[in-house]
């Protein structure tokens, strides 16, 4: 039997947020509530986010927190929102969230141009070889202009593969045209004719199909169960010899080691990747590979995009303090 949301307290809120956010944002949230801040700016431990979930009428995750069943299992009673800092809520366990009638809170948009950029960043990027390049530079290893050296490949009028097409892969095609890229996507459902036409794109119900025929593949869909390893092996070895990975998304979407040993082999041509399996570990055999571009899960830092998140999770608490539905509320009926 599920039980009653938790009641609003007509003091201020207790709100525990698990990461430094700007100065700016923090101000405001000690203002208004009972706020704490996590200082030291580190991943909380399990102990510390079941210490804040037990004390917490609020609690204001990142992507960095595995707010999973068990922990929403050990919250205190008084736990009734979950104002997740990001658009991103596959690190919390919605079903155990509406189990307790805990509201699941997102920051949908604010990082939808910032995310953009940098993949179209590393769309240019890989093909055009912009690692290397630096490199020469950096060990003043460049002896001058030479018609053969450091040769990639132009992006017009080639393929590019965008796996899911939501704010964030419309964004991206957008920004492709321009270019002269050839866009082609796959997604749960066919986009509209009139959006369709808008950014040029053609839609591949097959995703193997697309895989096959992209010169450049970027991903953009949520890590879920189906989507987990959808760019598998076999996959992989079905790309074009040459092709080029972009992953601002989720790790979770592709088989790393299939990738690494694609790019190893040379099958692949290249990778940029703001993303990691194990973060913020990153493979050593994708350091040493200069054919890979790899960001330290950047594609969200702006200042700009960073304050809208945060002002969108002030907004949010303050709806349900005040007993309304948060704006960005992500679990129906439990309002």
């Amino acid at each position: 039997m599920s039980e009653s949301p938790a009641p609003r307290r007509t003091s201020k809120p207790r709100v525990v947020v698990t990461r430094h956010l700007l100065p700016s944002i923090e101000a405001r949230l000690g203002e208004l509530f009972d706020a704490t801040f996590n200082q030291a700016d580190l991943p909380l431990t399990h102990e510390q986010l079941v210490a804040a979930v037990q004390e917490a009428d609020v609690l204001v995750p990142t992507v960095t927190d595995r707010i999973d069943a068990e922990l929403i299992a050990a919250a205190g009673p008084q736990l009734g929102l979950i104002a997740n800092f990001g658009a991103g809520v596959d690190h919390i366990d919605l079903a155990a969230a509406r189990a307790r009638r805990i509201i699941v809170t997102n920051t949908p948009g604010v990082f939808t141009d910032d995310t953009a950029d940098l993949t179209m960043a590393l769309i240019i990027g890989v093909p055009r070889r912009l690692r290397e390049g630096t490199a020469l530079i950096r060990r003043h290893e460049w002896t001058g202009w030479a018609p053969s050296v450091l040769l990639g490949r132009k992006l017009g009028g080639k393929v590019l593969g965008i796996v899911g097409m939501g704010r964030i892969g419309q964004a991206v095609a957008w920004r492709a045209r321009a270019f002269g890229l050839t866009i082609r996507y796959h997604n749960r459902h066919r986009l509209p004719q009139a959006i369709e036409t808008m950014f040029g794109a053609e839609y591949v119900e097959d995703l193997d199909t697309l895989l096959r025929d992209a010169d450049i593949v970027t991903l953009h869909a949520p890590a879920t169960e189906a989507t987990r390893g959808m760019i598998s092996a076999e996959r992989i070895a079905s790309m074009k010899p040459g092709a080029t990975i972009v992953n601002t998304a989720r790790a979770d979407l592709i088989d790393y080691e299939a990738m690494i040993a694609a790019l190893e082999s040379g099958h692949l041509g290249g990778a940029g990747l703001d993303v990691f399996p194990q973060e913020p570990k990153v493979d050593d055999r994708l350091v040493a590979l200069p054919n890979v571009i790899a960001q330290p899960h950047i594609g969200s830092a702006t200042v700009e995009g960073r304050e809208a998140s945060g002002e969108k999770v002030i907004a949010n608490i303050r709806f349900w303090a005040d007993g309304h539905r948060p704006p960005d509320q992500v679990l129906e009926g439990l309002f």
